[in-house]
């Protein structure tokens, strides 16, 4: 049997105040009426404490949308779990801040779509939203938790990484988060509009290496690269099924949050099975866990479990077929479908659909 993972991602809702163009949800957003209820969240957290796992991260959407988050994070504490919440922190207001520190949070990320208001607003379609944000950074600072500031990167935006880690450092941030966008759900969609220049990457590169630099000791910056200029692939996830359980507002038990959109797959319910029998006997979690799925071109590399075969939905999405080598990877027969990727988005118009729970 696996280790047991390491993570508990709780996807609490797919509703969220902002509309970024970005966004990894899937297109097909998860009804309200189709969430799980508080019972199942805590019955869920319970399972989560008794098979190992040491992390939950409250992500969405937007997880400050439901009313019960404080309930939630109570629980998960009171269990022995760590609490994380990865939020825009438009909604959080100094009665939701008493009420997630009275229930033992421990950490928040705060997501920025910009360094400044007019693009910040603009990006995430919430008029006020930037200054929001600021006011958040304000309350979790004041009240003692450390603080992660996140920025999405891409093409619109990618010459403001600069300001955006001058915002961080001077929000008081512990770890700032540098994230070129990764391209699922609505991020795939707007690829063409989103995916920067081979010199915007250059540039980004370089301002990331040099802050780094510069506030070694002070504040460590986490960097993500787009795959499309990569040479090899990344570990998605810690590797299929290695890691983390990602569940969506519904209630489907995923190895990754993008996992839905793989053809072939009957993802387990929470609704219906336990944390432990998901993890340790899905054919969702089995799948692409480990090596002996791997095609050749994998198997006989000597990276196969550092990177784990790449991003499984990346070789959906480029490739067709989930079970082949992620493109990324310069030794798959479909790298240079990354090369075309990139072409067609030169040139390409900037205009963004917004990700909105319904499509009109």
């Amino acid at each position: 049997m696996a280790p047991p993972p390491l993570g508990l991602i709780a996807e609490l809702t797919h509703r969220c105040p902002l509309q970024c163009a970005y966004c990894s949800n899937p297109l097909a957003l998860d009804m309200p009426d189709s969430e799980l209820s508080t019972e199942d969240w805590l019955r869920v957290l319970d399972e989560a404490a008794a098979i190992g796992i040491l992390q939950v991260h409250f992500s969405g959407g937007e997880p400050m949308a439901r009313r019960d988050l404080a309930a939630l994070v109570r629980h998960a504490a009171a269990r022995g779990l760590y609490t994380n919440i990865i939020t825009s922190g438009v909604l959080l207001s100094d009665a939701a801040m008493a009420e997630l520190l009275d229930a033992g949070i421990d950490h928040i990320q705060l997501s920025f779509q910009d360094a400044g208001a007019a693009d910040g607003d603009r990006f995430g379609g919430y008029r006020g939203g930037h200054a929001r944000k600021l006011e958040a950074a304000r309350r979790i600072r004041e009240a003692g938790l450390p603080l992660t500031t996140n920025f999405v990167i891409h093409r619109q935006n990618a010459e403001r990484v600069e300001a955006m880690i001058a915002l961080g450092e001077a929000l008081g941030s512990e770890r700032i988060e540098i994230a070129h966008t990764q391209y699922y759900g609505w991020g795939l969609l707007n690829r063409n509009a989103l995916l920067p220049s081979f010199a915007q990457l250059e540039q980004a590169n370089a301002v990331v290496a040099a802050a780094r630099e510069r506030l070694r000791g002070r504040i460590v910056i986490d960097y993500v690269v787009p795959d499309y200029y990569a040479a090899r692939p990344k570990a998605c996830m810690g590797g299929w099924g290695n890691r983390f359980i990602n569940i969506s507002p519904s209630g489907k038990a995923l190895p990754c949050h993008a996992a839905e959109t793989l053809p072939g797959f009957v993802f387990p319910s929470v609704r219906e099975q336990s944390l432990t029998a998901i993890w340790a006997g899905s054919d969702a979690f089995l799948r692409f866990r480990g090596t002996d799925w791997m095609p050749p071109a994998c198997a006989s590399c000597d990276r196969r479990e550092i990177d784990w075969g790449g991003c499984r939905c990346q070789a959906l999405a480029l490739a067709g077929d989930a079970a082949a080598t992620d493109p990324a990877c310069a030794r798959a027969p479909d790298h240079h479908l990354m090369a075309l990727a990139i072409g067609e988005a030169e040139g390409a118009p900037l205009d963004l659909v917004p990700r909105r729970l319904k499509q009109s």
